[in-house]
């Protein structure tokens, strides 16, 4: 199928991940590139890293993802500048204090908003948008925490459920519209999220996972697990006992 050559977003401009993928997707041929998220006057390294891998119009534009009210007028503001992009690569997303959030409430709801309510309404607005242009792929991160909730980080675990089930529904709604939805389901990623924490089994790191992706988005795939050996282990996964699933670390 190849990749498309348009215009690159990135929702979450900061994301090791999301500007992975980017520049990856610029060493290909993709010339211009948008970094949307917080403080976008601070992307400059980036914008370099960008620039360096082939990007020739690197855009910024501010953006909130927490923000619902304030989504649509960014989204807005990328497309009149650069044109509806080919590829949207949806990367904000937090990890969120699992103890804190067993305590507090407020601290649950927070991280569900942001890695699932978020989610929903930025990929909705994407997709109508992007079935207007008749074109586009769109590029969600769901989690293998999400394929069985463990104990251990079933705040953050529910909330990857949950928008992994969206993004599975919102890919079949787009099926014949000429947009599609890659679907990414990670395992642990070593980086800036996860630092301090001891690696998990068959951890990969956000250049490995941005590999996987651009290779997924070449041959026209909908999903893809990262690394794959995690597909037939979490096939697995599901059949342990509840007694035992429950005392599973992160």
């Amino acid at each position: 199928m190849g990749i498309d050559t348009g215009p690159v977003l990135v929702l979450g401009g900061r994301s090791e991940i999301g500007t992975a993928v980017a520049e990856r997707l610029a060493a290909r041929g993709c010339s211009t590139v948008v970094l949307a998220a917080r403080r976008s006057a601070d992307l400059a390294d980036e914008e370099a890293a960008l620039r360096r891998a082939g990007a020739t119009t690197v855009g910024r534009v501010e953006f909130d993802a927490d923000d619902l009210a304030g989504q649509a007028t960014a989204l807005d503001e990328a497309f009149e500048r650069f044109g509806p992009p080919a590829t949207v690569v949806v990367a904000f997303g937090v990890l969120g204090d699992q103890a804190a959030a067993e305590r507090d409430p407020s601290t649950a709801v927070a991280v569900v908003h942001t890695d699932y309510v978020a989610h929903v309404h930025v990929l909705t607005l994407l997709a109508d948008r992007l079935r207007a242009a008749g074109r586009g792929t769109l590029v969600v991160f769901s989690s293998v925490a999400g394929v069985r909730v463990r104990r251990a980080n079933y705040v953050y675990g529910s909330a990857k459920a949950g928008l992994d089930g969206f993004a599975s529904g919102l890919a079949d709604a787009l099926a014949g519209s000429g947009v599609r939805l890659l679907l990414v389901r990670p395992g642990f990623v070593i980086g800036r999220m996860t630092a301090g924490m001891p690696p998990a089994p068959w951890s990969s790191t956000p250049g490995q996972v941005a590999d996987a992706v651009v290779d997924a988005l070449a041959r026209g795939r909908q999903e893809v697990w990262v690394p794959a050996v995690l597909r037939p282990v979490f096939f697995l996964l599901r059949l342990l006992p509840r007694s035992i699933w429950r005392r599973m670390p992160r």
